[in-house]
């Protein structure tokens, strides 16, 4: 189970940095416009991705910064952010590295944060979630850039092709 998530890791370092790489190309006005997203922006969305990494490794390791709130800006600047989100999953990618079969069935307790409430759930369907809701606001992020640049400037994030490129997740044809 851990290459999966070694896999998972790889692809969601892969995805943002596409992501960022063609953010950068957008004027300031456009990065910041509220475009009715549920972040509002192209600014709050790739906020949101660093604030939901954080409060789930958070509560998977016990160390680092917990963000006030779901939609705090923890970064105004766009480079900032930028580097916050490369070192966030260069943190992902390590801890990942360390699970064992073993860590990935057991059971990890946190506090949700809105309308707090303590839950217990094996860590590996909480991998799945962590994961799964990055993909899902990257795809929001995904769906601005394609708005503000057009479709054609906008780049792919299918796992199918971070596959491809990297061989991970692939069985060599003879």
């Amino acid at each position: 189970m851990q290459s999966r998530y070694q896999m998972f890791a790889g692809y969601n370092r892969w995805c943002n940095e596409r992501l960022y790489e063609t953010a950068a190309t957008v004027s300031d006005a456009d990065y910041r416009a509220d475009r009715g997203a549920f972040f509002r922006s192209l600014h709050g969305t790739l906020n949101h991705l660093l604030v939901g990494d954080r409060i789930w490794m958070r509560r998977f390791t016990g160390a680092g910064e917990l963000p006030p709130s779901l939609d705090a800006i923890l970064y105004d600047d766009f480079e900032a952010l930028r580097t916050a989100r490369r070192s966030e999953d260069v943190k992902i990618a390590r801890y990942i590295d360390r699970l064992s079969d073993a860590d990935l069935l057991s059971t990890l307790r946190y506090k949700t944060v809105v309308r707090p409430q303590t839950i217990e759930q094996p860590l590996a369907p909480a991998l799945d979630h962590f994961f799964n809701h990055q993909t899902h606001h990257r795809g929001q992020a995904h769906a601005l850039l394609s708005a503000i640049l057009g479709n054609d400037a906008t780049p792919s994030f299918d796992l199918i092709i971070y596959q491809r490129e990297t061989g991970v997740g692939l069985k060599a044809v003879k």
